[in-house]
């Protein structure tokens, strides 16, 4: 799957960014966002502000990772909340492009690189402005570059980077998600994740990895348009426009792993 150049992620935090906050504007405070039902309009405002705040200072001090950061309370008022969303929106995009994509910086992820701010905020960004406009009810269409590209970064970043305190045992079932509007594919493999987390909790989950082609026939096919994948794999739309073909135990256990991400 093919990624964005960084400036092209930086653009889409930009502007996904003001969209979010231009649609929450003029939105009912209390209306209720669609895919997280325990939020308002402005819980969402105050923690996609959060986020961006959250980024901005770990890119500002880089490569220093997040252990002394206290987290700051929201402000009282939705258009408090407003003017901080924008001024954070501003700080993370100042700092990311006075940074070099390649230097070192804290993630929660293995990959420990500016550039894994730029394309993770990036879909952060796409996703909470599409709760925005889904809690408006003023939806627009999503980029279909970066929804395509958000399709792999959900499957192997989101949904198939297991923390390091458990194992992934593989299985020999592989799913092929297609991205039809982009000639694109990511392959997933089927698998468990078992361990026992920090908190003493054991978890034993069917789980995911996206894997290099495997050179055999895929046991279930996925495919839709990058969009519509990048969605409904959020569970922030429907199955309207995606296709399933094959095996369908396999495609269920997929459903299962993503339903239901370790991270």
């Amino acid at each position: 799957m093919a990624r964005l150049e960084f400036p092209d992620y930086l653009r889409h935090i930009e502007d996904e960014s003001a969209r979010l906050r231009a649609v929450l504007a003029d939105c009912d405070p209390e209306a209720r966002v669609p895919g997280c039902p325990n939020w308002t309009a402005a819980d969402l405002l105050a923690h996609h502000g959060g986020v961006l705040d959250f980024w901005a200072t770990i890119i500002e001090r880089r490569p220093v990772g997040p252990d002394d950061l206290e987290e700051p309370s929201p402000p009282a008022s939705y258009a408090e909340r407003l003017a901080l969303h924008e001024a954070n929106a501003a700080r993370l995009v100042a700092a990311l492009g006075a940074a070099d994509p390649a230097e070192p910086a804290w993630t929660w992820s293995t990959e420990q690189t500016v550039g894994f701010t730029f394309r993770r905020q990036a879909h952060e960004a796409l996703i909470h402005r599409l709760d925005a406009e889904q809690t408006a009810g003023q939806v627009t269409p999503l980029d279909p570059a970066l929804a395509a590209d958000g399709v792999d970064e959900c499957l192997d970043v989101m949904f198939g980077g297991a923390p390091s305190w458990g194992e992934f045992a593989p299985l020999p079932h592989f799913v092929r998600v297609d991205v039809t509007d982009r000639d694109e594919s990511s392959w997933v493999q089927i698998g468990r994740f078992t361990g026992t987390d920090p908190d003493g909790e054991h978890h034993d989950l069917e789980d995911i990895r996206v894997v290099a082609a495997p050179g055999t026939e895929a046991d279930a096919v996925v495919s839709g348009p990058g969009p519509a994948l990048d969605a409904w794999l959020w569970r922030r739309g429907d199955d309207s426009d995606v296709q399933v073909s094959g095996d369908r135990g396999v495609y269920d256990r997929f459903r299962l792993a993503v339903n239901h991400p370790i991270n």
